[in-house]
C-alpha cells in the first residue's frame, strides 16, 4: 500500500497518470473538455478493471475463491463509497447509470403513492432527474410541479420552490450542480424546506461529485445517485439511501434475490469490474490528497483540485466574454458553480463549432446534454450549446488554447 501524501499531488503528477492524455491529432496533444459527459481515466482504474477479470471473474456468494473474492470488491467497493459520500457501506449501491437507478427507485417509492400526493422536479435539472418522477406520478394519478429556472442568473427560482413544496409533497427531486450551466444549487436549503413539509428528498449528484465532496449527512437528503464515469471511473452508477428507507421500500425484485439492505435494490447480476474500477477511481482521488484517512485524503483532493479550477474556470469565462458573438449561459465565478461553462457563437451552430474545436484537437461536448429544458429555457433547442468542462488533469495550457481556437473561429 502507498504511504499517505505529505501534500496533495501536482498537476504533472496528476497528468501523468491518464493515457489518454498521449493522444495527439496532427502532432498536437489532445485536450479533453468534455468531462462533464465523461472523464478520461487513470491507469489504476485501468489495472483493476483488468485485475478483476484476469483473476477474480466469478458470479457471487458462491463457496470457492473466485467468487468469494468478487463478494470482497463489490463490499470494500461499498466501503469505499460510504467515505467518498459519507455514509454507511450498507447504503450504497450499484446500478447501470443514475436514469437506470432513478427509474427503479421511482418505481419502488411511487407503490405507497396515489392520487392527491405530489412530487417537485425543477426545470434545472437533468432529465434522468425528472423523467423517471414525472412517469411514475402518471402511473400513480400523482401531481408533477415544476420549480422554474431564473434564467437572469441560471439558477433557480428560490420563492418558486418554497411554494411548490406543500402538505401534500412526498418527493422533492433536485440537482446539486446542474450540467449545462455548472450552477450548483443550495440543497441543504431545499431538503430542509421539503423535510419541513414531511417529504423525501432524492439528489441528482451526478454533476456535483466531479467537483465537490458529496456529504450525504450536510444535505439531509435521502436518496442521492452519482456515476463513476463521471470523476475517473468506468460507467458504473451509485446510489446512497438512508438504510431505513431502503428496508422498508417496495422495490419491484425476483423474489430469490436478497433482501438485505443494500442489495435488495440491485436487479440481476451487477458490473463487477466496474464495480471493481469504480472503486478505483475513488482512490485514485483519496491518492491526490493528504490525510490519515481515506475521507481526509479525498477531502484535500477536492480542495486542492478546487483550487487549480477557480483561476481556470474565472479565465475562461473572462477569455469567452472577449471573443466576439460569444454568449455565455449559467452563473459567473463567484457564484456557486463548478468549472463548466457553457456558451454558443453567433451564426454558428453548436455542432459546428464543436467540429471545427475537435479537429485542432480540442475535444468539447454540445447539444443539450439531456438538460432540455435548461437549453430551451435559453432558445437554443434547435442546435444546444457548446460545453467546456474542466478536470483535475486540465491545464493553463488547455484553457488558452481553447480560447485562442474560438477567438480565431469568430474572427474567419
Amino acid at each position: 500500500m502507498t504511504a499517505p501524501r505529505e501534500r496533495p499531488a501536482s498537476l504533472d503528477e496528476i497528468r501523468a497518470q491518464f493515457p489518454a492524455l498521449e493522444r495527439k491529432i496532427t502532432d498536437t496533444a489532445v485536450s479533453y473538455f468534455d468531462g462533464p459527459g465523461g472523464t478520461q481515466v487513470p491507469r489504476s482504474v485501468i489495472v483493476a478493471m483488468a485485475d478483476y477479470l484476469a483473476h477474480h471473474n466469478a458470479n457471487t456468494h458462491w463457496a470457492f475463491p473466485t467468487s468469494v473474492e468478487t463478494d470482497a470488491v463489490i463490499a470494500d467497493a461499498r466501503a469505499a463509497f460510504a467515505d467518498f459520500l459519507n455514509g454507511r457501506p450498507d447504503e450504497v449501491s450499484f446500478g447501470a447509470n443514475m436514469t437506470t437507478i432513478a427509474f427503479h427507485l421511482s418505481r419502488a417509492l411511487g407503490r405507497a403513492w396515489g392520487p392527491g400526493d405530489e412530487v417537485v422536479v425543477t426545470e434545472l435539472d437533468h432529465h434522468a432527474n425528472v423523467a423517471p418522477w414525472v412517469h411514475m406520478a402518471r402511473d400513480r394519478g400523482m401531481t408533477v410541479r415544476t420549480v422554474p429556472l431564473d434564467p437572469e442568473r441560471g439558477e433557480l427560482d428560490w420563492g418558486a420552490l418554497e411554494r411548490a413544496i406543500g402538505p401534500r409533497t412526498r418527493l422533492l427531486a433536485i440537482g446539486a450542480a446542474s450540467n449545462a450551466l455548472g450552477t450548483v444549487t443550495d440543497v441543504a436549503r431545499a431538503a430542509a424546506m421539503a423535510r419541513a413539509a414531511g417529504a423525501l428528498v432524492f439528489v441528482d449528484a451526478v454533476h456535483y461529485a466531479p467537483h465537490r465532496l458529496v456529504d450525504v449527512q450536510a444535505l439531509g437528503c435521502d436518496f442521492l445517485a452519482c456515476s463513476a464515469y463521471k470523476f475517473y471511473g468506468p460507467h458504473v452508477g451509485v446510489l446512497w439511501g438512508r438504510r431505513e428507507l431502503i428496508v422498508g421500500l417496495d422495490v419491484p425484485k425476483l423474489a430469490p434475490a436478497p433482501e438485505s439492505a443494500p442489495e435488495r435494490l440491485e436487479t440481476g447480476t451487477q458490473n463487477h469490474e466496474g464495480i471493481a474500477g469504480a472503486k478505483a477511481a475513488v482512490e485514485f482521488l483519496a491518492s491526490l490528497g493528504a490525510g490519515a484517512t481515506r475521507r481526509a485524503r479525498l477531502a484535500s483532493a477536492y480542495e486542492a483540485a478546487h483550487e487549480r479550477e477557480a483561476p481556470l474556470v474565472a479565465r475562461l469565462w473572462e477569455g469567452l466574454g472577449r471573443v466576439p458573438g460569444v454568449t455565455r449561459y449559467g452563473p459567473p465565478p463567484g457564484r456557486p458553480r463548478t468549472s463548466t461553462v457553457s456558451f454558443t457563437m453567433a451564426g454558428l451552430p453548436a455542432g459546428t463549432v464543436a467540429a471545427s474545436l475537435a479537429s485542432q484537437g480540442l475535444f468539447v461536448s454540445h447539444g443539450d446534454f439531456y438538460a432540455t429544458t435548461v437549453v430551451a429555457r435559453y432558445g437554443q433547442s434547435a442546435e444546444g450549446l457548446v460545453r467546456l468542462g474542466l478536470a483535475v488533469y486540465s491545464s493553463p495550457e488547455d484553457v488558452e488554447r481553447v480560447l485562442a481556437a474560438v477567438d480565431a473561429l469568430a474572427r474567419d
